[in-house]
């Protein structure tokens, strides 16, 4: 029996705890989908996939709220794939592993070595137990389950007008019990392309392979303030040095994984002379040392690995390798500025999140989120600089607008004095630093009162990620005291 099944709220744990067991990662979302289908047809629900492949289900109010607006809840089916380094799992045929774990602040549910997908998994599971249900009050009811919000929000751009009747969206996407979520970033991605020179590796030197790992990683919106190191800039900051001291040559440059996620492993192929070999060993040491000096408050189980594998017919020019080692040194990361309106959130970023050797050419991938589209513009053509300087191929693309706060939001009111009737407090209303598909909803529906709010969710997009056990149920209560709440037409 799962460790799941014996948590509250039943139906929901049960739910998540399915989801779960079919691998439904980014642009893979065939399985999953199918199930929904297959469970909304036995459960008696009216079911469609539009053209791009989301799911859009429909029931009708329960007794006595006919009269109340429509609702639509919302949720993704995609959830991001990231396992820790050495770990067997296939996200497309393998089932992720849940299990709970008691810790000083309470009980967390995670994954074995893997991502959870909480992110977007909880909320998929809270809106299909929702329409499950025979004895949860709430009027017109639609459910909104997107596909690829985590690679590009290929659903929400797809999205058409009139599929819907409901006037209310309920967002289950935010990650932090006791905030209200009334608006979020935009984002853009950035593709930088080098062409890479190559020659032949000269004699009397010696291959290695180095990698970095052991970093926690992360959400690159939610978690880009919490100073996790990213493993791409590291491994480039000490590559760059060691061009410089020991006239190494590259072979191979890899790192990241997803552009909106921190970057927790990175690894290079070089070959460098023979006679440089002990001093480069020591240069390895003494870096990882002064990293894990400088991180230690958050990175404690960073490591570099060197070994030497088989030889190396060629190698990167110098002159190749030292523009594209400068450009990504140069490339802002992190955080780029603090919301002037908003204290201690995160108005623009930049994520280093991908590069790779792909044969004959480099590539460098980005994410630019911001809360302002001007913000965005600045850090864009900030890169755009960086990469034209270093004569690469530079294109931005996705972009997608922030969802701008309404402070006069009915909704959000509704949310707002239900949670302080529920919890006997208010909650936080707050603007988030990641990527919720409602700026999108708007330009096929632009009359739809929005709002986002959701259980505990910590490190999403990383091996760590969790969810508190107590808030999926608070916000579950949350959740149905809202629905109830729901004002006439």
């Amino acid at each position: 029996m799962s460790q799941l099944a014996q948590l509250t709220p039943n139906s929901l744990w049960q739910l998540f705890d399915r989801i779960c067991s079919i691998p439904h990662p980014s642009k893979h979302e065939q399985a999953i989908s199918a199930w929904i289908q297959s469970w909304a047809k036995e459960q008696g629900i009216a079911v469609k996939e539009d053209a791009v492949g989301n799911l859009i289900l429909k029931k009708p109010a329960s007794a006595g709220m006919e009269a109340r607006k429509g609702v639509i809840l919302q949720a993704h089916m995609d959830m991001v794939p990231q396992k820790n380094s050495g770990t067997e799992h296939d996200f497309l045929t393998d089932p992720i592993q849940p299990c709970t774990v008691e810790e000083a602040d309470g009980l967390w549910v995670t994954a074995k070595d893997t991502t959870l997908g909480a992110d977007n998994g909880i909320g998929l599971a809270s809106a299909l137990a929702v329409l499950a249900s025979d004895d949860i009050a709430h009027g017109p009811l639609e459910v909104l389950v997107t596909i690829d919000e985590e690679a590009g929000m290929t659903g929400a751009f797809g999205l058409q007008p009139g599929e819907f009747d409901g006037e209310i969206l309920i967002n289950t996407d935010s990650e932090q019990e006791g905030e209200v979520y009334m608006g979020c970033a935009g984002g853009i991605d950035g593709n930088a392309t080098f062409a890479i020179e190559t020659e032949a590796v000269p004699a009397d030197y010696q291959a290695f392979n180095l990698s970095l790992s052991g970093l926690k990683g992360g959400h690159s919106g939610v978690d880009i303030h919490t100073g996790r190191a990213n493993a791409n800039k590291l491994l480039v900051r000490f590559l760059l040095s060691a061009v410089r001291q020991f006239d190494i040559q590259l072979t191979e440059l890899n790192g990241g994984s997803l552009r909106n996620a921190i970057p927790r492993e990175a690894n290079a192929s070089f070959v460098v002379a023979k006679q440089h070999v002990p001093a480069l060993t020591k240069a390895v040491a003494d870096y990882l040392a002064q990293a894990k000096d400088n991180l230690k408050a958050i990175e404690t189980d960073l490591d570099m690995l060197l070994i030497s594998p088989e030889d190396f017919d060629l190698c990167w020019s110098k002159a190749c390798q030292l523009t594209i080692l400068n450009a990504l040194n140069a490339c802002p990361n992190g955080v780029i500025r603090m919301s002037d309106d908003i204290e201690g959130i995160v108005e623009t970023s930049l994520n280093l999140g991908v590069m790779r050797t792909k044969g004959s050419k480099f590539v460098a991938q980005t994410l630019i989120r911001s809360l302002h589209d001007d913000g965005r513009l600045a850090t864009e053509e900030t890169a755009r600089s960086v990469f034209e300087l270093a004569s690469a191929e530079i294109e931005f693309t996705g972009a997608y607008p922030g969802w701008q706060p309404d402070t006069s939001s009915p909704i959000m009111q509704v949310v707002r004095e239900t949670y302080q009737a529920e919890f006997g407090k208010l909650p936080e209303i707050m603007v988030i630093h990641a990527g919720l598909e409602c700026g999108l909803f708007k330009t096929a529906y632009p009359h739809w009162d929005m709002v986002s709010f959701g259980p505990t969710i910590k490190f999403p997009h990383s091996p760590d990620e969790k969810v508190n056990v107590e808030t999926v149920g608070q916000y579950w209560q949350l959740l149905l005291a809202v629905l109830k709440n729901i004002p006439a037409k």
